[in-house]
């Protein structure tokens, strides 16, 4: 008791005899006018410096965590002055702001501890395509700053038909050998991205970038290979679909350059020679479809392919119904070639049976280049 005494009184002879320390060549008792403290007590030693033995002494609660509170300097020298501690040099400061330090574990830093706990396990993929729902909606969580470990999963539970989960994690304390412990439960979904319709959708109408827009979508509503907002503009829908509904890849083709029933132009080529006819589409057919088509003027049914916006080119000599040409175009051809190319257009026009059709007969113009005479 005694011991006690002698030291309260030296601890006050030290504070109140600031200028006489000052000459001694102690430091004076100052106050601060920004303080930040860890634990959940302001002690004297946080409010001035060159507290001495008074340094441990408790005198207020922290703030909240990660907030910041402010003490008028008359309300501080009160208390400690009920501590015995006296003498303290405030300069100009008019309040003392406290603020207690903390760790911010943000929601999205919790939905992605939890994702990566769950990643290619119990079923799922990557833990960047799992979208995680608490059950208390918890927003921001802030913990005592000595909390500086990484969130490490001990034990982790999950329901795959229902997507429930509960994983119990802990965090290093520098002030406490025993780690701190978190729990959460809610739900997780694996998702994909996933092209999305903004407006019913006819299928012969061509998708635009203003139809579709990138949504994340529970896996397990899009059966199929999802499709990519790029891969699906410009291309057709197989089927008509409405507002909000996902695109797979097999429910996109590409865009019907012919359509059936539709007149078309029949492009005929062989080596050296160029023909077009207009004929009618029997089927529709996307670019490089194989379609049918009926040549209007030999009333023959041909098989070509798709080549542009209401083209069919039928390609080569082996076709066994050749066709009338209404508009034809002849290239340059080689001595070799022309009594081929004249044994085809003579076998292009049916055989006139009258005068008549004699006279309303075409005949293809074909350019034979004169062979230069030879000299003797």
């Amino acid at each position: 008791m005694i011991r006690t005494t002698l030291a309260t009184i030296s601890v006050l002879f030290a504070l109140a005899l600031p200028a006489q320390a000052a000459d001694d060549g102690i430091a004076a008792p100052t106050l601060r006018a920004n303080v930040t403290v860890t634990s959940d007590v302001v002690r004297i030693g946080d409010l001035i410096d060159n507290a001495g033995s008074a340094a441990l002494i408790p005198v207020y609660r922290s703030p909240d965590l990660g907030t910041t509170g402010a003490l008028p300097v008359a309300q501080v020298l009160s208390v400690l002055r009920a501590k015995q501690v006296i003498g303290v040099m405030t300069g100009d400061i008019k309040e003392v702001s406290v603020t207690r330090l903390a760790r911010t574990l943000a929601n999205k830093d919790l939905e992605n501890a939890v994702a990566t706990a769950l990643e290619r396990r119990f079923g799922l993929g990557d833990a960047a395509n799992i979208t995680v729902s608490f059950d208390r909606g918890i927003s921001d969580m802030r913990l005592d700053a000595s909390n500086t470990g990484a969130l490490q999963p001990v034990a982790t539970r999950f329901d795959a038909r229902s997507g429930r989960f509960d994983i119990a994690f802990e965090i290093s304390n520098d002030n406490n050998p025993a780690p701190t412990k978190l729990r959460f439960t809610g739900t997780a979904i694996e998702t994909v991205e996933v092209a999305v319709l903004t407006r019913d959708i006819d299928r012969a109408e061509l998708l635009k970038s203003s139809d579709v827009t990138l949504e994340r979508r529970p896996k397990a509503e899009v059966t199929g290979e999802p499709a990519s907002r790029d891969r699906t503009i410009g291309m057709q829908l197989r089927r008509p679909m409405r507002t909000g509904m996902p695109i797979r890849v097999a429910d996109i083709v590409k865009p019907d350059f012919v359509l059936r029933d539709q007149s078309v132009t029949i492009i005929y080529q062989v080596p050296g020679l160029y023909l077009t006819t207009r004929g009618k589409a029997i089927e529709s057919g996307a670019e490089g479809d194989t379609v049918s088509v009926l040549n209007l003027q030999s009333k023959r049914t041909l098989t070509g392919v798709v080549t542009g916006r209401g083209e069919v080119t039928v390609q080569g000599a082996s076709q066994s119904a050749p066709m009338a040409p209404a508009v034809e175009q002849t290239s340059s051809l080689k001595r070799e070639d022309v009594p081929a190319a004249a044994a085809l257009a003579k076998s292009l026009i049916p055989a006139p049976t009258s005068p008549a059709q004699i006279a309303q007969a075409q005949i293809p113009q074909i350019r034979v280049p004169q062979a230069p005479a030879k000299s003797e």
